[in-house]
């Protein structure tokens, strides 16, 4: 069963049908791709004590899936090297959670104990990548990207607990690879992607009534944003 068994190996390594064998040798080509997303904020608490002796902390205890969708074009820098750049649309939400540590889940006014914020995102994306493949293996080859990107939150503002800025940068790494099919390439891939900018807006004219949901703002120091991002690119 071996022998048989490396013998139909060596027979499919000679007798592979190359798909698409000019595909990689394009100056430039489009494409355009679908997925999903999963949204994340990192939150760093201050710890602060309010005046009515509260300890609130917040956190995103789980990821949302949001979708994902994308146009590409792709620019052959070399054998090697491929520059992209996939404007898109990402939509999604994190779910907040904020914990009065010197609170009491027995409470009849939960409020004071428990809170929680949804806040809701359209991004205009615009990554930039630098695509490093590995030489092709009969139909399939895998790479890897690295890159930039810049994004701008659509949602509306709304005087909630938190209010983030609506525009952000991010560094990006991600692996994938190229399936060779007849009339086209299916590439999977997933990115890790992480945001430079502190999102925490302290600028609350909105909360001057509501005093009460200025102390959310006020016990974090810094507000990041970072992202899972699995895609299907057709090209």
């Amino acid at each position: 069963m071996l022998l048989l068994g490396c013998a139909g190996l060596y027979a499919q390594d000679n007798d592979m049908i190359l798909n698409r064998p000019y595909a990689d040798t394009k100056k430039m080509h489009f494409g355009f791709s679908v997925g999903m997303n999963f949204q994340n904020l990192a939150i760093t608490n201050n710890g602060l004590i309010t005046n009515e002796h509260e300890e609130w902390y917040a956190d995103v205890s789980a990821h949302s899936p949001g979708f994902s969708v994308n146009v590409l074009a792709d620019y052959r820098i070399a054998e090697h090297f491929n520059l992209r750049i996939s404007p898109g649309l990402y939509f999604g939400n994190k779910v907040v959670h904020f914990l009065n540590h010197r609170g009491n889940s027995e409470w009849q006014d939960q409020s004071r104990y428990s809170q929680s914020q949804n806040i809701k995102s359209t991004y205009i994306v615009v990554p930039i990548d630098l695509k490093m493949s590995a030489k092709r293996f009969h139909n399939i080859r895998p790479y890897f990207t690295g890159g930039v990107m810049y994004t701008q939150d659509l949602a509306k503002d709304r005087s909630e607990q938190f209010k983030l800025k609506n525009n952000d940068v991010m560094l990006t790494v991600g692996m994938g690879c190229d399936f060779y099919m007849p009339f086209f390439k299916l590439c999977p891939e997933v990115k890790f992607c992480f945001g430079l900018k502190n999102l925490l807006d302290r600028n609350r004219p909105d909360l001057e009534d509501e005093q009460d949901k200025l102390k959310f703002t006020n016990s974090v120091n810094k507000i990041k944003s970072d992202m899972v991002v699995v895609t299907f690119f057709f090209e």
